[in-house]
């Protein structure tokens, strides 16, 4: 095959008929290095499939949506970094929320709340190696001042995220502007600290060869949590309208103070447990107090709000109350009432001045919230309901069995980020916890 260089790129042209192949490796290197092609082609497909198709079958899970389970494990493999474990939120940056629009992030990041779900979706799935880097991720990244926890950090645990606009690209779509970095790296967060120590304490149930580090590193968390929950943060969701009292942070806070008692009760690790389990059940009373609206009997997304909030499908998920719950029903019903469009869930309700979070224009539904509602419908005995809305999920799957971020139902597209690693988690989760479902009876 001959090569010819053209405006700066290199060109070759070649003819494929049926049952041909025409091999070839593309490569790069340093001018100051010796290059290398790294073997042949053919052999290294190969290896390649065979390496893949062992890993795939190693996956825990036998139930009835197996390969869209497997294709979602690979996805969150295919997004690790192998050196650090750390597995980034989605590979691309700037695909629209909205075509059109200004809701364009650079997702090429490693969240810290995805911990807990990618953790927990591994796990169950019989990975315990990929489990064992994420968490040591985990703990290199967060150590020292909880005071300087980010929200996200770089692959290998870059801290300086700076985001930028580009101005002289045109955007997916005429989606402006184009950025890289991303600021919400700067943000205050309080649920943060209950999903890393949730991440934690899932990995000591799961029988996982305990760090010496972790629960030290979990003590100063704690700590930390203690002095500043009850302060206003961004929320899960990265809104750039001001700190308010967000009820999914609270309740991650209490997660965080929750899993440091258990550490101490089932585990035997030291700590002052009667001091937190009474911070715990202050905590757990000004949420149910304050983070309630009187007249619906649900749950509100900031305290004295009305508005509805999809991240409070996560209460019953990480154990704040029980699914039968009066407060847990009403809010389950309140989301899909206010918050559903043509069944898929939507974060939260923007409006045309982006009243609700500070930013213009409009989003898709969210996958990972329709796969927590998927959940709850599980949880609360409507198993029919919940395997149908699973089974919607899984047909936006594109052709290579790949989710993004969001999906409009407007258009019947997928939008935002892809592939996007907190939707795959929520696929494999909401697989499981359908199965576990139907074992118990429910």
């Amino acid at each position: 095959m001959q090569t010819r260089g053209e405006n700066f790129r290199t060109i070759a042209e070649f003819s494929v008929g049926p049952g041909d192949q025409v091999p070839f490796v593309l490569s790069w290197h340093p001018q100051f290095a010796e290059g290398s092609c790294g073997g042949g082609a053919p052999q290294a497909v190969a290896a390649t499939e065979a390496w893949w198709r062992d890993w795939s079958g190693r996956c825990g899970y036998q139930g009835p949506w197996r390969d869209a389970v497997v294709h979602s494990l690979i996805t969150l493999k295919a997004l690790t970094y192998e050196p650090t474990g750390g597995i980034v939120a989605a590979a691309t940056t700037s695909l629209p929320e909205q075509l059109g629009g200004a809701r364009n992030w650079d997702y090429r990041y490693c969240w810290l709340r995805d911990a807990a779900f990618t953790l927990d979706a591994l796990l169950r799935a019989g990975y315990g190696e990929e489990a064992r880097a994420w968490r040591d991720w985990l703990l290199r990244v967060v150590a020292g001042d909880p005071a300087q926890l980010q929200i996200m950090y770089g692959p290998a645990g870059e801290r300086r995220l700076t985001e930028l606009e580009l101005g002289w690209l045109p955007g997916y779509e005429g989606s402006r502007p184009v950025r890289i970095g991303n600021a919400a790296s700067e943000q205050v967060q309080l649920d943060v600290y209950g999903e890393v120590m949730d991440t934690l304490h899932q990995a000591r149930v799961a029988g996982m060869v305990p760090d010496p580090a972790a629960w030290a590193l979990q003590q100063v968390l704690t700590d930390h949590v203690e002095r500043h929950w009850a302060e206003p943060d961004e929320g899960i969701w990265e809104v750039r309208s001001g700190r308010r009292q967000f009820t999914h942070s609270k309740v991650m806070a209490w997660v965080a103070i929750d899993r440091a008692i258990q550490a101490v009760e089932r585990f035997g690790l030291p700590g002052p447990a009667g001091r937190w389990r009474a911070l715990r059940k202050q905590m757990h009373e000004e949420i149910c107090t304050r983070g309630v609206d009187p007249r619906r009997g649900c749950f509100v997304r900031a305290y004295g709000s009305t508005e509805l909030d999809a991240s409070l499908l996560v209460l019953p998920l990480v154990g704040f109350l029980a699914p039968g719950d009066k407060r847990v029903l009403a809010t389950v019903e309140a989301v899909q009432d206010g918050l559903c469009e043509d069944g898929f869930v939507r974060r939260y309700r923007t409006d045309e001045q982006g009243a609700a979070d500070g930013l213009s224009g409009g989003e898709g539904a969210f996958l990972a919230c329709s796969f927590w509602l998927v959940d709850n419908l599980a949880l609360i005995g409507r198993r029919e309901e919940a395997t149908q809305l699973f089974g919607r999920l899984i047909d936006l799957r594109n052709d290579v069995g790949l989710l993004s971020e969001e999906y409009d139902p407007a258009d019947r597209r997928l939008v935002g980020n892809v592939p996007q690693a907190f939707s795959h988690v929520g696929l494999v989760n909401s697989a499981f916890n359908l199965a576990t479902a139907d074992s118990t009876g429910r």
